[in-house]
């Protein structure tokens, strides 16, 4: 019993820690910045995201002097219909460049024909689903007038149309969003969203370019970590996002949040102890062992903590619709972790990766058509 108290205490601080982390998150602002420079935004494009068009519309009208928008998409691309559609609809803001540069990371060879393509010295990637709003680059630039800034990144707001993608959704805004928080208030400093990365292009060429790049999976975490080993740090930009990722089966949100668990596990340390944070594993504990007052101070610090994220920051109109399935997404969240404890394989844009305990690709090959299972998922 003392043990599990103990264990307990833990989730409870680490509730404790996502409160604070939001409330400093709230109380940050943008910088304004003195200068404009011109950007170029990197889109690689693979396959069509259900708001695609939408969220590319939402770059071609940006509030900015001078910026460039690159997607970088295959001559037998699905998607490339539409993303000529939206070339034509936005003349001169909208560029299409063909990839053809062949990387274990399929997205990073994209990079680098985009790389090649770019006019500007500040870069902007970003996700092709990712959807901003009109003051998104006036948001981030002001960051890199501090010299010592590498990247700039941001977290997101999840939504959905599809009832396991509303599900996925409740995780990462009251679970993993409230981990990026965290991670920033005790000093986690290394890693960048794929939701957004901001940085000189000169930056990256001295940490070796996108090449460097292309053989892990992980490639926006990499980024930020090759950008910050030369002395440069990350800011986590007041801004928020939005994406809608598809989800609109459970499988597909499985198969998704396990190649998420794997990758955490070989990018970096300290996988093993996350469910030390998991309040409503040790809720669920606690309630079992009879220790009930336990189980309810960790449940409401839980659910405190998961609205002060998902609603105070985030603005999710369905973490305040959802709030009280956040202990069961949490249960869910367990068992991703679990099965995340071994294998070498995720699936990934049509693909089978075998990835290595340092998190590259030593491997790819298309995946099969597979039902839902768990047995499968190794």
């Amino acid at each position: 019993m003392i043990l599990l108290w103990c264990v307990a205490a833990v989730a409870a601080g680490y509730q404790l820690l996502v409160i604070i982390a939001a409330l400093r998150h709230l109380s940050r602002h943008d910088p304004v910045p003195r200068l404009l420079p011109p950007v170029s935004i990197l889109k690689p494009v693979y396959g069509g995201d259900p708001h695609f068009a939408e969220a590319m519309r939402s770059h071609a009208v940006l509030d900015y002097p001078e910026y460039e928008v690159l997607i970088g998409i295959g001559r037998d691309d699905p998607a490339r219909a539409e993303a000529e559609r939206l070339a034509a609809e936005f003349p001169g803001r909208l560029k299409l460049v063909e990839t053809h540069t062949h990387a274990a990371n399929g997205k990073v060879g994209a990079l680098i024909d985009l790389a090649a393509a770019a006019r500007y010295p500040i870069w902007l990637v970003n996700d092709s689903d990712i959807n901003v709003p009109p003051d998104y680059l006036r948001r981030l630039v002001g960051y890199l007038e501090d010299p010592e800034v590498g990247v700039v990144t941001c977290i997101y707001r999840p939504a959905s149309e599809h009832t396991p993608g509303r599900w996925e959704a409740l995780g990462i805004s009251t679970d993993f969003a409230p981990s990026v928080l965290v991670a920033r208030l005790i000093g986690v400093r290394e890693f960048g969203l794929g939701a957004t990365l901001l940085f000189r292009a000169q930056d990256l060429a001295a940490a070796g370019g996108f090449e460097a790049l292309a053989e892990y999976l992980a490639d926006d975490y990499q980024l930020a970590r090759h950008i910050t080993q030369l002395g440069r740090r990350v800011e986590l930009a007041r801004l928020v996002v939005e994406t809608q990722p598809a989800g609109s089966s459970w499988s597909e949100v499985w198969r998704r949040q396990l190649r998420w668990a794997r990758t955490i596990r070989v990018s970096r340390s300290g996988y093993i102890g996350l469910p030390m944070a998991n309040a409503s594993l040790w809720a669920l504990t606690s309630l079992a062992a009879g220790a009930w007052q336990a189980a309810a101070g960790l449940l409401a610090l839980r659910l405190l903590a998961g609205l002060m994220v998902g609603v105070g920051i985030l603005k999710s109109r369905e973490v305040a619709r959802l709030a009280l399935l956040i202990p069961f997404c949490d249960l869910w969240g367990f068992l991703v972790w679990l099965f995340g404890l071994w294998g070498n394989q995720v699936q990934w844009r049509g693909m089978r990766l075998r990835i290595t305990p340092d998190g590259r690709i030593a491997e790819r090959r298309p995946a099969s058509a597979e039902t839902f299972s768990f047995a499968k998922m190794g």
